[in-house]
């Protein structure tokens, strides 16, 4: 039976196939429950273009009480039953995470108690649903969330989960961000319906050159990438990623890799396409970040994708 739950969690990781985020919508601290401008159509324009998922981040903790027990908001919680049965009823599948939540970041032990019911919350409301709907229990893990607080803390977040939803597929990555380098330091709980996940943003002063939130990222603009250069490294990183996954019996998705806007398309385009087809030569499963923001495939107000990124990204050459 351990082995037919294994494999299953493989076939559904091998399912996500080709995703994209829709970032900077639900985990938005400072817009609307809505994102401010996502809408039903671009759904459409996802499952049109032909990716498989949208990654889905949320930031709960925005929407959610202080003290015990924590309820999310009603209103809150049907903006995100909205994005969640738009995408499903358009065959796409779903990963739904628990996104932004920075007091965590700082202070995981004061508020590890808050994301144990926040999870239970989410469970409960979503045991009902399809296979196509994936939990994943905390993006990027950082600052005071060391590799041995969040390994313990994802094991009590799982056990949450597995309290009303004991199939689910879950996504966990390690701490740091969920670098590549970290994976030694992840440690899982014995559950075979996880998923492993990375994020890739190599080399940082390439895919971040000029993004305003990131100290010094002004003095980086103007930098190129090139496949003759710059592949070797990427392939090696992925690679040694796989290999982990592989050593460990768990399948691996990517769950974000992208360039920001200052970057020059050619080389985000040509960075962007390596990238792809060098998980998917692994088999690894992945999800661009992002849909229609700051690193967008998609232009928002041209109403179209952005041709370079949308044939790097699902165009096979």
């Amino acid at each position: 039976m351990e082995h037919d739950v294994a494999v299953r969690a493989h076939e559904l990781s091998r399912r996500l196939g080709r995703g994209i985020n829709v970032g900077n919508a639900l985990d938005a601290v400072t817009q609307g429950p809505s994102g401010g401008w996502l809408q039903e159509g671009h759904f459409d324009e996802v499952r049109a273009a032909g990716f498989d998922t949208v990654r889905l981040p949320v930031c709960w903790s925005a929407h959610a009480g202080e003290t015990a027990p924590y309820p999310i908001e009603p209103a809150f919680f049907e903006s995100v039953d909205w994005a969640v049965g738009s995408a499903l009823r358009r065959n796409l599948n779903v990963v739904l995470d628990v996104h932004h939540y920075h007091e965590l970041q700082d202070l995981p032990q004061q508020h590890g108690a808050r994301l144990m019911a926040l999870w239970r919350q989410i469970a409960r409301r979503y045991a009902g649903y399809p296979e196509g709907l994936y939990f994943e229990l905390l993006n990027e893990p950082r600052g005071a969330m060391s590799a041995p607080a969040w390994n313990a803390l994802l094991a009590t977040a799982l056990a949450a989960v597995r309290e009303s939803d004991p199939h689910r597929a879950v996504i966990v990555g390690p701490a740091e961000m969920y670098s590549t380098a970290a994976l030694p330091r992840l440690a899982l709980p014995a559950d075979d319906g996880l998923i492993v996940t990375v994020h890739y943003y190599e080399p940082f002063e390439f895919t971040h050159q000029g993004a305003h939130r990131i100290p010094g990222a002004d003095e980086w603009i103007g930098a190129e990438w090139h496949a003759d250069t710059g592949g070797d490294a990427v392939r090696r990183d992925l690679t040694a990623a796989a290999e982990w996954a592989r050593e460990h019996g768990r399948p691996l998705f990517l769950g974000e890799f992208g360039a920001y806007e200052v970057a020059d398309m050619a080389s985000r385009r040509q960075w962007t396409a390596f990238v792809r087809s060098t998980a998917e030569h692994l088999g690894i499963s992945w999800c661009y970040w992002d849909f229609g923001t700051d690193f967008g495939a998609f232009d928002l107000h041209r109403h179209a994708w952005r041709e370079p990124l949308r044939a790097a990204l699902l165009v096979d050459h």
